[in-house]
């Protein structure tokens, strides 16, 4: 179990390595010159090249190359070239927004899909399954954008008991969140019934009821848990990208987290404040797999020979 641990660690540090190289790269093919958006385009090559060199973007890009990953290894994601402040502080200061609503969305999710789920296997073509298959296929189907909008007209403009903007963490949070959680939540619901099936389709089911043990015992004690490993796959897969994937939302929402800052870093082509939030998310995201493909050790004993 400890060469699994270490082995799943060890493989973090090529993983970060290659997105920070990667971020790098994407930043200086973009279009566009961040020193002209400093100094709002103006026709003047001497302040131009002035700006440019004080930003360090006249120097080779291996050089730059460099400084950066030397920067980023002390936890130094450079400076804004707009708000002159340093990124890792900006990004800490919008990050506890993003991960209040990435987790309350995945809580949202959890909370019903996987009980529909649960309820739509045992209950197989059933008015209660039938149900749950279309709340999956609108969840999958419909757009988050579109759904925010349109929960912003009826619950903000029409019904006014909902505030149309999410610039705190009170009941501002409320369609944000679970606008996000939609997709996630019909996945989890479509994954949890299509595992449990194939679970209670087993041998051991059939014994174990005809031993007369209760539906309800045979669920909980054995079949749920061993329908858990994918379960908890696409779970944790899902929270990465709640996490690194509420753009839209925040966007729509006006709400103060990391991907509205991502927005604005894109708008305003603040190529150091925009590869540091890239490398964030992708570091969170490589951080979470890790942590999933751990948490299969307390859920399967067969890892632990490992």
């Amino acid at each position: 179990m400890t060469r699994y641990i270490v082995n799943r660690l060890l493989l973090l540090i090529p993983t970060i390595f290659g997105i920070y190289t990667l971020a790098f790269v994407l930043m200086r093919v973009l279009p566009g010159d961040p020193a002209s958006f400093v100094i709002g385009f103006r026709d003047d090559p001497e302040r131009l090249a002035d700006v440019r060199s004080a930003m360090k973007l006249d120097e080779p890009v291996g050089s730059q190359y460099v400084a950066y990953l030397t920067g980023a290894l002390r936890g130094d994601l450079g400076i804004s070239y707009l708000t002159r402040r340093p990124v890792t502080q900006m990004i800490a200061e919008a990050f506890p927004a993003t991960f209040v609503l990435g987790v309350s969305a995945m809580a949202i999710a959890v909370l019903i899909g996987v009980p529909l789920g649960l309820l739509s296997a045992i209950r197989k073509n059933s008015i209660w399954d039938n149900l749950s298959r279309i709340i999956a296929l609108l969840g999958v189907s419909i757009p988050v954008f579109w759904l925010g909008v349109q929960m912003q007209i009826l619950f903000s403009l029409r019904l006014k008991i909902l505030p149309i903007s999410a610039p705190r963490f009170d009941n501002h949070l409320i369609m944000p969140a679970f606008a996000l959680s939609t997709a996630t939540l019909a996945l989890l619901m479509r994954m949890t019934r299509s595992t449990m099936l194939e679970e209670l389709e087993q041998d051991y089911v059939r014994t174990a009821l005809a031993k007369g043990l209760a539906m309800r015992m045979v669920v909980w004690r054995h079949t749920f848990r061993n329908a858990l490993l994918p379960i908890i796959t696409i779970g944790g897969n899902s929270l990465a990208n709640l996490i690194s994937g509420a753009l839209l939302v925040e966007v729509i929402f006006n709400y103060p987290g990391m991907g509205k800052l991502l927005y604005d870093s894109i708008n305003t082509r603040d190529y150091t404040l925009l590869q540091g939030i890239v490398i964030v998310f992708a570091v969170i995201y490589a951080g979470i797999n890790t942590l999933v493909d751990l948490t299969y050790l307390f859920i399967d004993p067969r890892l632990r020979l490992l």
